[in-house]
């Protein structure tokens, strides 16, 4: 049975279904595979659905589910609420794919983990026969907020608090989670920006204030510091590389490289966790905007904090603290765990750590690092749609602005996959800006005019918001973060009893 640990004391080791249950360790550490001792060979999932290939992953890793628990979650979070029934598209575009991510019902890459993490922890509630309250506490920088909210709404047993930072989220983002359905939903703007709303989530789980608020109420998070979240993410790394393979692109066990823009580091640890259990990954290329932390990283092996923080169009990638990097530096060090507390105090007290000339080489030897300027990134979005017609959101642009990098400065051909997170329609405004240079100060507008001149309609869910009511629209201080949550579980407490 895989253990999964926690970064900062190896010596908390929980069963899958329990740390799927906890989301984030008591001491700020991040459960991981204790060993990963798990192999799926490519040729297994060649033929596979989407859904049979993430049945056989997800049963894989989280292996105390039983292979009915698990087919329940997987046919129940992979449905027609995808529109296309392939749940994950595959587009070929100059110098490689686009893996499109966005057809769940949020329109971003984030529902692929968030359709069935609602499912796994109702499955691992079963399994104890529990009947306290989840209170899933998540910070968001976009997109994760309504798509868990969107899982998480009206689930039995569970309660959805979702952070996101006042200003950096686009209008059609916070639009979404305004407006988010559900008795057993809340949602809270913070004057502040992610990281400060991600700092609140993670302090919550050891704060005397919280806990003491927290009668018959379990805290646990559906950021991707939960390892249900995380899992199912390796999924589309496998069915998208078996595309490529049934297409004739190449040959089963060749390499393939991926792309992948991202912030926290979770979608691209899946990709490294992918190349673990046997994905023939050639190089994982993190792609960054200008909060480029990620980059710097992973060019000099110094992690630091000392840097203006940048609101930029694509805002799901405006983060300076990347969580999941943790569990990619514990796995490499060998799990240990001492060294990676005292890395992350001293991230916490100084802003910054250093890792070690044999630990970077060990990175470097996988991952690349490209940032992506607002410039660049617009123009981006602009050639892609005048030469091939295909609309891109700029999260997607800094993907393939840092594809077209890496092969000019490499000559690497070996065939890419851009993992493409989010429908452009969920930030019309800047698509539209890029591509035309024409302005609009309404969303709908804009999406209207993208619609006409692309030819590509609006996904439903982002199209009815414009007459949808505005529930939430509470705003806190980022110093008022930890109080406030102690009074929602106060609330929840007394609801359950």
């Amino acid at each position: 049975m895989v253990r999964y640990i926690s970064t900062r004391n190896k010596e908390d080791a929980l069963s899958a279904h329990e740390a799927v249950i906890a989301g984030l360790a008591k001491d700020g550490g991040l459960y991981t595979p204790e060993s990963i001792g798990v192999t799926i060979a490519p040729e297994e999932i060649l033929n596979d659905s989407y859904q049979e290939c993430a049945a056989k992953i997800i049963r894989a890793l989280l292996d105390d589910y039983t292979e009915e628990e698990i087919r329940a979650c997987v046919e129940g979070a992979y449905d027609a609420k995808f529109d296309a029934e392939e749940i994950v598209p595959l587009k070929q575009i100059r110098g490689g794919w686009l893996m499109e991510l966005w057809h769940g019902p949020t329109s971003a890459f984030k529902d692929i983990a968030l359709t069935i993490l609602p499912r796994l922890l109702t499955a691992a509630y079963k399994k104890e026969n529990r009947n306290d309250i989840v209170s899933i506490l998540t910070a968001t920088s976009g997109d994760t907020g309504k798509a868990a909210l969107s899982g998480f709404a009206d689930v039995p047993h569970t309660a959805i608090t979702v952070f996101y930072p006042e200003i950096g989220v686009s209008p059609i983002q916070k639009k979404q989670m305004a407006t988010s359905k559900g008795e057993n939903v809340e949602v809270i703007a913070v004057k502040g920006n992610f990281d400060d709303c991600q700092r609140m989530v993670k302090e919550a789980v050891s704060s005397k204030e919280v806990l003491d608020a927290c009668d018959g109420v379990t805290i646990s998070s559906a950021n991707s510091i939960n390892i249900g979240r995380l899992v199912p993410q390796i999924v589309y790394y496998y069915s998208s590389y078996a595309k490529l393979v049934n297409n004739g692109t190449v040959k089963c066990g060749d390499p393939v490289n991926f792309v992948v823009p991202t912030g926290n580091f979770g979608d691209i640890l899946a990709g490294w966790l992918a190349k673990q259990i046997g994905l023939p990954i050639g190089r994982l290329i993190c792609a960054s905007n200008s909060n480029n932390v990620l980059t710097d990283f992973i060019n000099t092996g110094v992690y630091s904090l000392d840097r203006e923080f940048i609101t930029t169009m694509s805002p799901s990638m405006d983060i300076l603290i990347s969580s999941n990097l943790e569990r990619l530096l514990f796995m490499l060090s060998g799990n240990n765990d001492i060294r990676i507390s005292a890395m992350m105090d001293d991230l916490k007290a100084k802003g910054s750590y250093r890792i070690d000339d044999v630990m970077l080489k060990k990175i470097q030897s996988v991952f690349k690092g490209y940032w992506t300027s607002e410039e660049q990134c617009a123009l981006t979005i602009h050639d892609l749609f005048v030469e091939q017609n295909t609309l891109i959101d700029p999260h997607t642009a800094v993907g393939v602005s840092a594809m077209e990098r890496y092969q000019r400065e490499t000559g690497d051909m070996t065939p890419a996959i851009v993992l493409s997170t989010a429908s452009p329609y969920k930030f019309c405004r800047d698509v539209l800006y890029s591509i035309t240079g024409e302005k609009k100060d309404d969303d709908f507008e804009a999406m209207d005019e993208l619609e006409k001149i692309s030819g590509m309609k609006v996904p439903a869910n982002l199209a009815e918001l414009k007459n949808m009511e505005v529930r939430f629209t509470r705003s806190i201080a980022k110093e008022d973060g930890l109080h406030v949550i102690a009074e929602r579980m106060k609330g929840l407490s007394n609801a359950e009893n």
